[in-house]
């Protein structure tokens, strides 16, 4: 296990180019192509979350990575990022995967998100 104060140093996130959107698809396994990025599935169906082509309609999530390699019982991440996100007003919705955590962000609001998880990595943003 990592001390939060050291994954917050190593945070470095990473602003994906690319935009999502999150579909909920029924009670099928779903087909994963290349554009299903995450499946989920909930008591209410299976939940994707897709890449999609520039200009299709919103809602659309940018993702940020945070690069940290950061293991699955390390403590407070989670509730840091999503912290500093929620003070400054943004939506998250945070997938952790086995190496990194993911950060699917309003994509009008994915700049404002990157430059204050930034700022949570050296320091000058106020951690909850």
């Amino acid at each position: 296990m990592t001390t939060l104060d050291d994954l917050l140093r190593r945070l470095a996130p990473a602003l994906d180019p690319i935009a999502y959107r999150f579909e909920a698809v029924g009670e099928a396994p779903p087909v994963l192509t290349e554009a299903v990025r995450m499946a989920f599935r909930e008591a209410e169906g299976w939940t994707v979350v897709v890449a999609v082509e520039a200009g299709e309609a919103p809602p659309l999530f940018r993702r940020i990575v945070l690069t940290v390699v950061s293991d699955l019982e390390d403590a407070g991440l989670t509730a840091a990022v999503s912290g500093v996100l929620a003070d400054r007003g943004i939506a998250v919705n945070v997938v952790a995967a086995y190496h990194h955590d993911h950060l699917f962000v309003p994509a009008e609001r994915a700049e404002d998100a990157l430059k204050a998880l930034e700022g949570l990595m050296t320091g000058s943003a106020e951690r909850r």
